[in-house]
């Protein structure tokens, strides 16, 4: 959603001021995409290396992805993007600057769109915490027995790109644009992140009921106090969509404070909602004895006495909440749940150099001086 909508109005505007077909071929691909009901993938965020340098400054070339060669059919691409989610579930990725670019960087003004399987791509999987689980069998240990997540590190090694999938090149002036567009949406985006939200507080407030604890009055105050912090970030990311704004391209664009904000949001709310999930889930969601200790002959038994909660509920639907708790808030999903939602789509400093350059202070300042009658010879004087 954001590389289409963000690389869909850049195109249009890099054609107005350059006369080039950008936009033309990017429609074209577009409508393929839809056609086949191919799912893309955004890769955006280029390993940086020094970070106080830009991309031509690096001692090491390839720390962002470059054009190494322009031949007369297309381009070759060299570098690498990291932390890709869902890249192995894709079809196609759509690659962009991950910054701000001068003169000195044409080579990485480069958006194009490259198959998953196209020779010279390589991807590392990431690890993660308690990953091996699952692999011990069983469907309990894992935490959500039924989806997962992944991200890799994408390697391009001379890749390929024919120019009917290139959609920006050297065109460094309009690279500032088009990643400023794309974090409005990306960060307007993480409103899904109340989705996952609602699993966890329904999870918090199951094994509360499980324990026998639900109708205690702070159990169900800290209950308000997650789905208010849930419901916040929702609030502000619907009204970046509602707020948006028609571009020359025809598309809409969310508005971007209120999108900067949202994101803000999910940097800091997801981990207080993870605490409060903790806090009412107790200290077994980390003790609890594994599956192979629950089937042992000798154990099993004797786990199945002492790990009961109230009468009602099998031993196995708490281990169930319990070890869901715990994947969302410390195992496998904190991944998308907790860090991504603290550096995905930028880390909170970038939406708070955002929401500086938007926040338009003297503005609030002239409306501060009408209401308090403070004329400008009164402030020189």
């Amino acid at each position: 959603m954001g590389a289409l909508n963000s690389v869909f109005s850049v195109t249009f505007d890099v054609d107005a001021a350059r006369g080039t077909d950008y936009h033309v071929r990017f429609q074209a691909f577009v409508r393929h995409m839809q056609d086949e009901n191919f799912v893309i993938g955004g890769a955006m965020t280029d390993p940086k290396g020094d970070r106080s340098k830009g991309p031509s400054e690096q001692e090491d070339p390839d720390l962002f992805v470059r054009v190494v060669e322009r031949r007369p059919d297309g381009l070759v691409l060299r570098g690498a993007k990291a932390h890709q989610t869902g890249c192995l579930n894709s079809h196609w990725l759509v690659v962009m600057p991950t910054m701000r670019l001068t003169a000195a960087d044409k080579d990485y003004a480069v958006v194009a769109a490259i198959p998953v399987d196209a020779p010279g791509i390589t991807y590392i999987y990431g690890r993660q915490s308690c990953d091996t689980r699952a692999l011990e069998g069983g469907d309990i240990d894992q935490g959500n027995a039924k989806f997962a997540g992944q991200e890799a590190l994408v390697v391009l090694e001379d890749v390929f790109v024919p120019y009917s999938h290139v959609f920006l090149d050297g065109e460094w002036e309009f690279a500032a644009s088009l990643v400023e567009r794309f974090t409005a949406y990306h960060r307007r985006s993480y409103v899904c992140k109340t989705g996952v939200g609602d699993v966890l507080i329904g999870a918090a407030a199951t094994i509360a009921d499980y324990n026998g604890v639900a109708k205690a009055s702070h159990i169900r105050d800290k209950l308000v106090e997650m789905t208010h912090l849930n419901e916040t970030i929702y609030g502000a990311g619907i009204a970046a969509s509602h707020e948006s704004t028609k571009t020359a391209a025809g598309n809409y664009q969310p508005d971007d404070m209120l999108a900067n904000v949202c994101k803000h949001n999910v940097t800091r709310y997801p981990y207080e909602i993870s605490r409060l999930a903790q806090d009412l889930a107790g200290g077994l969601m980390v003790t609890l004895p594994s599956d192979k200790d629950f089937e042992n002959k000798t154990t099993g038994p004797i786990l199945q006495t002492y790990m009961k909660g109230r009468p009602g509920v099998s031993v196995d639907s708490r281990r169930r909440m319990l070890r869901l708790v715990e994947n969302m808030t410390l195992g496998r999903n904190a991944v998308g749940y907790l860090t991504e939602s603290l550096h995905g789509a930028g880390s909170p400093q970038a939406q708070r150099v955002q929401i500086h350059r938007l926040m338009n202070v003297e503005q609030k300042k002239s409306l501060a001086k009408r209401l308090a009658g403070v004329e400008a010879d009164d402030e020189e004087a």
